[in-house]
């Protein structure tokens, strides 16, 4: 099957040119699933050079939350490239100011916080440790299995997602102890709440064999984990950690670059449960495409901060600002809802595919950020990670961009701005790219 939409096979010709041209000047480290060249796009859709056209239900990993060149946006960043193109963090503009206030008022942590501005989610998570450590003076850090939070060296170390990330690269930053990420659909602990035995698990067995909490600087945590499989924690687990660090003295992280930002269905995940962090990271949706990170904190903690202690050159940039403060004020009067309730419609519409193919094992998630997990069987539970591939490579081809995470999920994260016709069509062309790739077996 092949949508109505594409017009030549994968890759077009147009496309296989610059693949051509491509190869021999790209790094090969980059994790491409199929070869998609994208040309232009416009909302929930994407077209490739070739005039093909996709939903875009991968959104540029969850980057595009306002979907592709939001026309306010795209004003906003060009009022701001009429004024200047960059100043640098070491002096001051108004919509860097505003930005401040913003988040201010959206009240992460219910009290009053100050941010650092970077340009990525890895860099937001370098700031985050270096706080951490910098205030409480210790130097260790818990992390999770399953976890990512980005590839430069120290947050490298906390990510635990896929072991190819890591291979070659050590020795990474030192101090970092993982611990594992409940998984109510893959329980570790037979028998128990998941969560409450993570952190019986991490309070009477590390801290006391191990890992002194006297040296713990911070507990860093994806609110939902992304790259790991979508796994949403159990009630509890995040107020129970925040309950452990408040014992101990240690700094609670939320790396909310990929579950902020009006993706789940709040402004920020962390929100469905009511638990706020000492320390928060966002990146991802913020900018709508441009490239920026936040390090928000309790502005307590950053205050300490003494001058030059951290800082970089491109952060605040004025166009990311724009396209930030755009992108806040579009997630904030209309998308997040807009997550929740289409959100839980396609949700539906998964678990009702769920009940037709066995191959289907889990379907979780919240708002736009939700999880397909396949499976060989009901019985055991396996992995399929070959069935995922294909469903990917099937997909394409029909005219749908996803991605996966974890061993064999299929992940769905299309623009906040998606609506349920969108889904609709979606939900047609997955259906036949299941069925397309379990012949293929």
């Amino acid at each position: 099957m092949q949508s109505r939409h594409i017009h030549t096979e994968l890759p077009g010709p147009k496309a296989r040119a610059l693949l051509e041209r491509d190869r021999s000047v790209s790094s090969p480290s980059y994790p491409r699933d199929y070869p998609f060249v994208m040309a232009k796009g416009r909302g929930v859709e994407v077209w490739d050079v070739d005039g093909n056209r996709f939903l875009d239900f991968a959104a540029g990993i969850a980057v595009c939350s306002t979907g592709h060149s939001h026309p306010r946006v795209v004003q906003a960043i060009k009022d701001a490239a009429d004024d200047f193109l960059h100043i640098s963090s070491d002096y001051w503009h108004e919509r860097m100011t505003r930005l401040g206030e913003k988040i201010n008022a959206l009240d992460p942590m219910r009290e009053p916080v100050q941010i650092l501005l970077c340009q990525s989610g890895t860099e937001s998570v370098e700031g985050a440790l270096k706080l951490a450590r910098y205030v409480t003076g210790r130097p260790r850090f818990i992390g999770f299995l399953g976890g990512f939070h980005g590839r430069s060296m120290g947050s490298l170390a906390f990510t635990a997602s896929k072991y190819t990330q890591q291979a070659g690269f050590f020795p990474t930053m030192p101090g970092v102890t993982h611990v594992p990420y409940p998984n109510v659909y893959r329980p570790l602990f037979a028998g128990a709440d998941q969560g409450k035995a993570i952190l019986d698990y991490i309070e009477n067995v590390l801290f006391t064999s191990n890992v002194p909490a006297s040296e713990v600087a911070a507990i860093m945590v994806e609110p939902i984990q992304g790259e790991g499989g979508y796994l949403v924690p159990p009630d509890g687990f995040l107020q129970g950690l925040r309950d452990l660090c408040d014992r101990h003295g240690i700094l609670l992280i939320f790396d909310e670059v990929q579950s902020g930002i009006g993706r789940t269905g709040k402004m920020f995940g962390s929100q469905h449960w009511g638990v706020s962090p000492d320390i928060m990271t966002l990146a991802k949706g913020l900018g709508s495409g441009l490239p920026i990170g936040l390090v928000v904190a309790r502005k307590k903690h950053m205050e300490k901060w003494k001058r030059g202690a951290h800082g970089n050159t491109y952060g605040g940039n004025p166009l990311c600002c724009a396209a930030a403060l755009a992108t806040l004020d579009l997630v904030e009067s209309e998308y997040a809802a807009n997550a929740a309730a289409v959100g839980g419609y396609f949700i539906e519409r998964l678990r009702e595919l769920q009940k037709r193919f066995d191959c289907i094992g889990d379907v979780r998630g919240k708002g736009l950020m939700i999880g397909a997990e396949l499976i060989t069987d009901r019985t055991s539970r396996a992995p399929a990670p070959a069935l995922c591939q294909r469903v990917l490579t099937r997909a394409f081809h029909n005219g749908l961009i996803l991605l996966s995470c974890g061993v064999s999920t299929l992940r769905f994260i299309p623009p906040l701005l998606v609506s349920r016709e969108n889904v609709d069509e979606a939900m047609g062309l997955l259906e036949i790219s299941v069925k397309e790739a379990m012949v293929e077996n």
